[in-house]
Order: structure tokens, then sequence, then C-alpha cells
């Protein structure tokens, strides 16, 4: 009875309310309006069909239009006659997923067999807010990567990393001091903390071993690779932790071959690999990788305006790694082969107009250069004298002090070797030396 009241106003839109009797109750419940029918009548009638047919008794066209409006425009409610989708139906399946790419299972693969060797190192002296996340959005230095050298619980890294405990005021720091902190993953994958002790350090190029009494289960070495064979083009992967972010991999190719950089440690490395593969604060000391998961490089610099990866990172190959660290480990220090002189500085070359070489400014009056009768510069009746330029070793030329660094981190103290140079460049006429040199040990 409710229902036919509330359209008997509707049912006559053209006259007054009028008081309900019981007679026009019982005539209204007789012919009942059905405006639910009849709307879904007009949604089924093309447009000619809806002005044909006659409207609803007592149902205009224009109260027609303003029901279906408001019928349309009504919510569906959960929980009412209208609630007829479920939460599944409005849920997207999932996708199954797609077969990866050969180079991107093998990416996957490599990465996952290396990242348990890949470590983070933190300086002892670096106070931690939050163990193995990152401290900020920029770490300082003092936060950076490494690597498992053996099962005896070695780990490389580079100097740079740890360097305000090892020139802190307290000076030299002998082996067996704790420096650092090391998180390895555990062989359940979670993250476990070891003290890291100094086992030797090599400032000249940039390498650290520590050693960590990890259980021999947990350390698993990276394999190591011959940069040698390494070309430019093919492609490489770097694992590690930039800006705290832990064990992060990216990709790239290697660019160049034999590059020359400057540590941040001050010092000279040469034959430097050169690869686009993104690295940032944190990535020193992790290892470079080519495609089938063997070490090629130590990731040691990038050149950056800003701070950040502009795609340009530098490594330390690993011929040179393999030569530095077995002596760190033997003998806390590197036995590294050496002429005796001290370069000059690019000022002082240039103002001598030398464009090629290694103009030998000081030696060392017992080293191997004096010994082999080259000269350094020196002061003359007329003035400053140019010392000899070093401009070839065994044949391969020495363009400069990065060709000179490699050419000895290739040989061994005790080696003779041929040294080709020039002399008398200052004059007007330079006269070529070829003498033998027995190399010594350079002095730490």
């Amino acid at each position: 009875m409710t229902a036919a009241c509330l359209h008997s106003a509707a049912c006559h839109p053209a006259t007054r309310p009028t008081p309900i009797t019981p007679q026009r109750t019982q005539q209204c419940a007789r012919r009942p309006c059905k405006p639910s029918f009849r709307v879904a009548a007009l949604h089924s009638q093309t447009p000619e069909e809806a002005a044909s047919s006659p409207a609803a008794p007592g149902l205009s066209r224009r109260g027609a239009a303003a029901l279906l409006h408001a019928l349309l425009l009504t919510p569906l409610v959960p929980g009412t006659a209208h609630a007829a989708v479920s939460l599944e139906d409005v849920t997207p399946r999932v996708a199954p997923p797609q077969r990866l790419s050969a180079r991107e299972s093998s990416v996957a693969d490599v990465y996952d067999r290396v990242a348990p060797a890949v470590a983070n190192v933190f300086d002892l002296t670096l106070r931690m807010t939050a163990m193995g996340g990152p401290q900020s959005v920029e770490q300082p230095e003092g936060n950076g990567t490494g690597f498992v050298w053996d099962t005896e619980g070695h780990v490389v890294t580079n100097w740079h990393v740890l360097t305000s405990v090892l020139s802190g005021a307290a000076g030299k720091v002998l082996p067996g001091a704790l420096v650092a902190r090391v998180m390895l993953l555990g062989t359940d994958g979670a993250q476990q903390a070891y003290d890291g002790y100094l086992v030797g350090a090599d400032r000249a190029r940039d390498l650290v071993v520590l050693k960590v009494s990890a259980p021999a289960s947990q350390l698993r070495p990276v394999a190591l690779g011959d940069s040698s064979t390494v070309r430019v083009g093919q492609g490489c992967l770097a694992i590690g932790n930039p800006f705290g972010f832990e064990r992060s991999l990216t990709t790239g190719v290697v660019s160049a071959l034999g590059r020359g950089f400057q540590s941040q440690t001050g010092t000279t490395i040469g034959g430097g690999i050169q690869t686009d593969a993104a690295v940032n604060p944190g990535n020193s000391g992790g290892p470079l990788l080519d495609l089938s998961g063997l070490l090629i490089g130590v990731n040691t610099a990038i050149f950056t305006n800003t701070g950040t990866s502009a795609g340009l990172g530098f490594a330390i190959p690993s011929n040179t790694v393999r030569r530095v660290v077995p002596q760190l480990i033997q003998y806390g220090a590197v036995q590294r082969a050496s002429l005796g002189f001290q370069p000059a500085p690019d000022p002082i070359a240039r103002a001598f107009k030398i464009s090629s070489g290694v103009l030998i400014q000081t030696a060392d009056p017992k080293g191997a250069a004096v010994a082999a009768g080259l000269l350094p510069t020196r002061r003359g009746l007329g003035g400053i004298v140019a010392g000899d330029v070093i401009v070839a070793i065994d044949g391969k030329p020495v363009r400069n002090l990065f060709e000179l660094s490699n050419a000895l981190d290739e040989r061994a103290a005790g080696e003779v070797v041929e040294v080709k140079a020039l002399r008398g460049v200052d004059g007007n006429s330079a006269q070529e030396v070829l003498v033998k040199a027995t190399l010594g040990i350079e002095q730490q």
C-alpha cells in the first residue's frame, strides 16, 4: 500500500494532490503504475518507437526521462539488489610468467651465483644508524663494497673505502688491526656482521685485504678472469652497494681499455677498464664481471661533475688485482717493481715542451734508473737541465705516466728490462739512449 501511495501523485500530475480515500486507494491498487517496467521498455525501444508509443498512464515523457536519469545515477551500494558484481569480477587475472630471454636468464643466474660473494664494508670509524641498510641519501666514503677472495676469509676492497681509519691520527695501521665491519649473506639469506681485520694494504693501487672469521660454508669466492682477454664492446656487470643499497646489479659494456686514472688515494693507476655500467659512491671495491660471472676488474673510480654516475666508470684490471692481493696476504705489502725515480709532474714537463714520455725529475742514487745510467733533472751552469725522458720499456711505447705504471705492474722486482729514453730534449736535438735496468722494489 505504501508503494502505491508514493506513485499516486505522479499518476495524475495535472491535478493537485487530493486526500486518499479507500476507493481511490483501491483504484490505484487495481491500476498500479509500473515505472520500472516502462523504463525497461524505453531502453529497448528505438527513438521512433518511443515517440509513437503512448506514455505510461499518468506518466509524462519528461517524468519518465527524469526517472530514468535518477536510476542510472544511483550508485551500486554493496548489500543492495544492485551489487551484482563480486570482488573477483573486478580483479584482473595475473598473466602467466613469460620465459626470460637467454641473455636475461644468463645475467640472472650470474647474479644469483655471485651476489653471496659481495660484501658490504664499513669503515670502523663510520657511525652506522642502521646495520646493513642505507644510512642516508648520500653515503660518505667509509661505506663501500668488497668481495670474497677465498674460503680462508679474505675479503678484498678499495683502500679509499677505509681512508678514515687507515690514514687516521694514530699513524700507520699495522696488519691485524680491527679496521672494518663486513656484512656477508648467510646461507639462510640473512646478512651477518663480522669484524674485518687488516691483512695488507696497497695505497698505490688502492687495494686492501681484510680477514673475517666467517665459516667456510658462507664464503663463496668470486672466480678470477683474465683481463688481458677483455674486449671493448663486450657486456659487463657490476654488483655493489651504491649509496648503501646492498648488492645492486647494473649492466653495461666495456667502453675502453688501458685507461689511466687517478684514484681517490691520489695515486695513478694504469691499464684501467672503462665501463658505462652505472657505479656510484658505495660501489667502490666491488666486482666488475663479464657475462659469465668472472671477475675482470674492481670498480674504483668514476668521472663525474655531479658526484653520481655519468656513464664513465673505471675499474682496476683483474690481472693487477691478481698480482697485488697474494702479496698483501703473504707479506702485508706489495713488493712492486720500480725504476727508482720520481717522475716530473705535468707542469714541469710542459715547461720543457715534453708532450710524450715520462721525464725523470729526481732519482734514488741507488735505484735502478741511476744504476743503468739514466739522468735526472738537475741544475747546470746555464740553469735547470732536463733529465732523460723514458719513451719505451721492452719495446712497448710509454707515452705517459699511466702507461709507465702499467708496464711496471706487469713485471716483478729483479727482472731486467730494456729502457729507451731521450736525452737533451731541452736542447737543439735529442739523443736516443738505450739501457738495461734491473728493477728494484718500490718504496712504500
